[in-house]
């Protein structure tokens, strides 16, 4: 099985004149309870119910427990079931990368919870853990419409339509999450532009995925034949997918990068803060977000030192390497690019992410 998946001026100014107001509305928001539920949200592109799993500040419920751990990555601390606090929160849609899952994003989808966010994503279906094949993987207008589709269910439910903020919602994707992430925030992909890039660079993950004739159903490997992404419906590939209720969008090592339309964003009017896991030199041209940044109208770029793309999943257990050799896996989903522990890491990857969106969701009152 397989889970494929310099800090700008601007995000050094905002760390830099930022970090003491932003520590002191965290404080404020902050909640010492995490709370956790899963729920269903009907799809209507889909036509099926979608997992979602919602993380959220809490006023009480029980001990929490460590949720989300599997034979590989360790689990978060949450309270299942726990009750919300009281008052209205900025929604933060969660999108996790091709072949993984939105629990393995549950360190920081916690974190965010106790800065006082709503976090919700879902499992897309057919690219998470054992459910995940090529030619389903580039089908992001079906991601864009799992994320929007939450929003509405949120927004009209008798549990949550209290407590979410309609005005300020913001989207956070990783790698193939970030290219969801890209289209509902209103960036348009070309898909000759796309195949193109497969042609240039056959070597990267996506392109080998495409090609490699395998998938997986039921946690099974089967063969499948492999895709010729210029198969792919092109009107629904390139249409605009444009959520005007997403207000902040975080993007880290978003997928498709090289694909994406130069005017579409130009157009783009929210703010858009890129993430690459790594140092420059360092960046595969897959999710180089270099020239995605620049062309934003309100975009920055942060690197983070010492990361893979890889970095970006849950800490590892003890044991979990010595597993995934054992099953063959072949990438390598439990190493960081450097001297860095990846709960190094993710503590910088926190306490950057909450400072945008605090910066941009909860200043705006």
């Amino acid at each position: 099985m397989t889970f494929r998946t310099t800090i700008s001026s601007l995000a050094t100014t905002l760390a830099a004149t930022l970090a003491m107001n932003m520590s002191l509305n965290l404080a404020a928001a902050a909640s010492e309870l995490v709370g956790t539920r899963d729920i269903t949200v009907f799809s209507v592109e889909r036509q099926m119910d979608l997992p979602v799993t919602i993380w959220y500040p809490a006023s009480h419920g029980p001990e929490a427990s460590i949720v989300g751990e599997n034979r590989v990555f360790e689990g978060t601390p949450a309270s299942v079931g726990a009750e919300p606090e009281t008052g209205r929160h900025p929604l933060i849609l969660l999108s996790h990368g091709s072949g993984s899952t939105v629990q393995a994003m549950g360190w920081l989808a916690a974190h965010l919870a106790k800065a006082g966010f709503i976090v919700a994503g879902p499992n897309h279906p057919r690219t998470t853990s054992g459910d995940s094949t090529p030619a389903d993987t580039p089908l992001l207008w079906q991601r864009v419409d799992d994320l929007s589709s939450i929003i509405t269910a949120l927004s009209a439910s008798q549990d949550w339509g209290g407590i979410v903020d309609n005005e300020r919602i913001g989207v956070l994707g990783f790698s193939l999450g970030g290219a969801a992430a890209m289209k509902i925030s209103g960036a348009r992909a070309g898909l000759e532009a796309y195949a193109g890039y497969c042609d240039t660079w056959p070597d990267m993950p996506d392109c080998r995925w495409f090609a490699g004739g395998i998938a997986y159903a039921d946690w099974e490997m089967i063969e499948v034949e492999p895709l010729d992404l210029r198969t792919i419906d092109k009107g629904l590939f390139e249409r605009q997918n444009r959520d005007p209720r997403i207000k902040s969008a975080v993007l880290v090592d978003p997928s498709v990068a090289q694909a994406f339309d130069a005017e579409s964003l130009r157009q783009i009017d929210i703010p858009m803060a890129f993430i690459n896991l790594g140092a420059p030199q360092s960046i595969i041209a897959g999710v180089d977000s270099s020239e995605l940044a620049g062309l934003t109208p309100h975009g920055s770029l942060s690197h983070i030192d010492q990361a893979i793309h890889f970095s970006f999943l849950a800490e590892c257990r003890q044991d979990a390497k010595a597993f995934l050799k054992q099953i063959g896996e072949v990438d390598p989903i439990c190493d960081d690019g450097g001297n860095r522990s990846r709960a190094d890491i993710h503590t910088e990857l926190k306490q950057m992410i909450a400072t945008l969106f605090t910066s941009t969701l909860m200043n705006t009152q």
